[in-house]
């Protein structure tokens, strides 16, 4: 319980539902142990006009059986309305609490650094979101609800009990014990291989959405087979722990039942030697296996409650280790708004945690307002990483980076990010209208057609769509499978220009698009980058010739800088690099 003594701030929040669920179960629980009372007086008046009355009449006991009969449905329809309300006040309160803790873990997730993604797989996040809160609100309801109604429910029932034989109903209470220790021993058991089974299934999770974000390069390679004999083996590496768990899950039912069973038996037994003494009424023996038998489920429930409970406690445990973690890129205290100006790199080093890896060592350089820098290398080189410190979307180890002389740590996430216009390497697109992808760039997220088509146009886009059926109302497949790379890549200039950014960040976004075709982007560029600071990171010399800066990165270190004319002199990398592309181009 102790992982899922987090969920007690939504029990508080929901207390009223909560509080008028309890009062529910009471009452209706009220007319379910009054009906066997009702049960004993039919059967002793019935049977006392058969042992007294020498005269009676089929009216007489007709008449007795309507009477109690009619109260007996009545007190059965009350305990079946409040037992409906109990569901609407509980089972809602657990719906609501579940929309509450999804709504939760997305804006941890929202809220987390790149670095977090890296070490955690997509589909174990989505598994947590989804399968886990599941588990958790199993618990919120049904597991809940049923443990209330166990402690009413046998509280008023041993009264009712006691109140006709105390010494019958410590025979009947001889099981209880032997049921508790069955649920502890069997309880942490059961949460260990609940434990096993979400791990098991999360794994099986994160097969499948990989297999599925990798069927292009799949089917390329023909590994359909290896990969079915792969999903084969992590289903039945599942199958295997979610069957050891319903076993062991199976053991509670059954030994429960059979102890009510031996309970009902001693009551025959012991009763029965009773009603031959004249100890105790016919009615009040019937009243008494009715009280045993209205207890087997709530009893038997025991076991099914404490799996919920451990399944939930097992999920909320990975629940709460992400929204334990701790954001690493947050606002401070002082965080002030985004103002354009000089962006400057001052002994910047950068490691990525996962790996290890030193990325960029000692980077130093400065680029005023307005005027555009050119990032080249070779891969791996760390060109990438540099443009994601500008974002924020990594903290330096070491080092500064600043805009407009403030340290971007001290300036507001959402005011630093909106006011940049980011084309990452690797394109995404929603599974949406082209419309819509392109205005997701604006800070509403919304545009009218005019701007959405202009940035298009920008882009070296727009002829491209409007030769589609549905033109800019064109759904785009999953992660944009419909489109060449080349319209991909464009459509992400136009989204990232919409919004027009002060800071322009194109990381090597026109490496799947032609010769002509980045000639002709470029120059619709440079009426939207003119007075805007850009950063251009490409391979292509073509791409950064008339940057007003260039740097070429190795190994994370500037090894060259200057502008395109004076690394031409150098005789280095940038120099052969570029007369490789031009014969390159000659021989096309």
């Amino acid at each position: 319980m102790k992982e899922l003594s987090y969920l007690n701030k939504y029990l508080v929040k929901y207390k009223g539902r909560l509080l008028l669920g309890t009062l529910f179960i009471v009452i209706s629980n009220i007319f379910k142990v009054l009906m066997p009372e009702i049960l004993k007086d039919a059967t002793n008046s019935i049977k006392n006009v058969l042992d007294t009355i020498t005269n009676y009449t089929s009216e007489d006991i007709t008449s007795i059986a309507i009477n109690l009969g009619l109260l007996f449905m009545l007190f059965a329809l009350l305990n079946g309305i409040f037992l409906f309300l109990t569901r609407q006040t509980i089972i809602i309160m657990s719906r609501l609490i579940e929309y509450d803790l999804k709504n939760e873990i997305y804006d941890k997730y929202q809220s987390l650094s790149m670095s977090f993604y890296k070490r955690n797989n997509t589909g174990d996040l989505m598994n947590r979101i989804s399968e886990d809160v599941g588990k958790v609100r199993m618990y919120l309801g049904p597991a809940i609800m049923y443990t209330i109604n166990v402690v009413v429910l046998i509280i008023m029932v041993i009264s009712f009990m006691v109140k006709i034989s105390p010494m019958l109903t410590l025979y009947v209470l001889v099981p209880l014990p032997i049921m508790s220790i069955l649920v502890y021993k069997v309880s942490s058991l059961i949460n260990k291989k609940s434990e096993e089974t979400q791990v098991r299934q999360s794994k099986l999770s994160t097969f499948v959405q990989e297999t599925f974000s990798g069927i292009r390069v799949l089917k390329a390679y023909n590994r359909e087979r290896f990969f079915k004999n792969e999903f084969d083996e992590e289903s039945n590496n599942y199958k295997i722990a979610s069957l050891s768990l319903a076993k062991t899950n199976a053991l509670f039912i059954p030994v429960i039942v059979a102890l009510i069973g031996l309970s009902t038996v001693i009551i025959v037994y012991a009763g029965g030697i009773r009603s031959i003494n004249g100890e105790l009424s016919t009615g009040e023996i019937l009243q008494f296996i009715f009280y045993i038998n209205m207890l087997t489920w709530p009893i038997a429930s025991i076991g099914w409650v404490t799996s919920l409970i451990q399944r939930a406690a097992a999920s909320q445990k990975r629940i709460n280790e992400f929204l334990q973690e701790t954001p690493k890129i947050v606002d401070t205290d002082n965080s002030i708004k985004f103002e354009a100006g000089k962006i400057a790199f001052e002994k910047v080093s950068f490691s990525y945690s996962n790996t290890n890896t030193e990325a960029l060592k000692d980077i130093s350089f400065e680029i005023e307002e307005g005027k555009t820098l050119a990032i080249t290398g070779k891969t791996g080189s760390g060109k990438s990483t540099l443009a994601n410190l500008i974002c924020r979307l990594f903290d330096v180890d070491n080092g500064t980076v600043s805009i407009n002389e403030v340290n971007v740590k001290r300036i507001q996430k959402r005011s630093l990010r909106t006011s940049i216009g980011y084309v990452p390497q690797e394109v995404f697109l929603f599974s949406d209208t082209i419309a819509n992808n392109i205005a997701f760039g604006n800070k509403t997220g919304k545009s009218n057609s005019e701007e959405v088509g202009t940035a298009a146009k920008n882009a070296d886009i727009y002829d491209n769509i409007i030769k589609f059926e549905n033109g800019f109302d064109t759904v785009i497949g999953e992660r944009g499978i419909t489109l060449s790379g080349g319209q991909k890549q464009r459509i992400s200039i136009a989204r990232a220009i919409i919004n027009n950014p002060d800071i322009l960040i194109f990381d090597d976004c026109l490496s799947a698009v032609d010769t002509k075709t980045e000639e002709a982007i470029l120059a619709n560029l440079k009426n939207i980058m003119n007075n805007k600071t850009s950063i251009i990171v490409s391979h292509r010399i073509s791409s950064i010739k008339d940057a007003d800066y260039i740097i070429v990165l190795d190994q994370g270190v500037i090894s060259e800088k200057g502008t395109h004319s004076e690394l031409i002199n150098n005789n280095s990398y940038y120099s052969a690099t570029f007369e490789k592309q031009l014969l390159e181009e000659k021989a096309v």
